[in-house]
């Protein structure tokens, strides 16, 4: 089987593209719900950097940290990022504040644990949390259109749990902004 690398930025686009069909729409929603103008970003999974080239087209002043746990994405995002750094959602945040702490398609592969905790430490260094990501519609619990382990919720548990509201919603995929200033 020939698999197509994830750093692949073109052809990873259109996977993700064919497995999540609202994909730019997400991206689009969490954008937009950022709920004023950053200056200081950690973008979680930052991936190759596709969401934080659209978070620089809306705010190109905007000084983007992004972390990922696979060395391949990083050295795409390393581009468009200011710095990117090699660690994982469960690590310890980089020293903030941060105006926003950003993360699109991530956080669904944390255990419901890992999520409270985040959502906790977040809350104690950020301005204000955008989440775009998979959610549980019905039964369909820990069921996403994508490979690997997921986790995923309802969109009320996660605002929930991380004090936000829904901004977006579109079959199982969610926005949630918490503005906590």
């Amino acid at each position: 089987m020939n698999r197509m690398s994830r750093s692949d930025q073109p052809g990873y686009l259109d996977l993700m593209r064919g497995q999540v069909p609202h994909y730019d729409e997400l991206q689009d929603a969490a954008i937009a719900a950022v709920p004023f103008e950053p200056s200081t970003v950690l973008e979680l999974g930052v991936g190759t950097g596709e969401t934080t080239s659209r978070l620089l087209r809306r705010f190109p002043e905007a000084h983007v940290t992004g972390l990922d746990s696979d060395p391949d994405m990083l050295f795409q995002a390393r581009e468009i990022a200011s710095e990117v750094s090699l660690a994982r959602m469960e690590d310890p945040l980089p020293d903030g504040p941060w105006d926003l702490v950003l993360s699109v398609l991530s956080v669904h592969r944390l255990t419901d644990e890992q999520k409270r905790n985040l959502f906790r430490r977040v809350r104690e260094q950020a301005k204000s949390l955008v989440i775009g990501d998979f959610v549980t519609i019905g039964e369909d619990r820990g069921k996403t259109r994508v490979p690997g382990a997921a986790y995923p919720d309802t969109a009320e548990q996660l605002a929930n749990w991380c004090d936000g509201e829904i901004a977006w919603k579109q079959d199982d995929l969610v926005v949630i902004v918490a503005d906590y200033r």
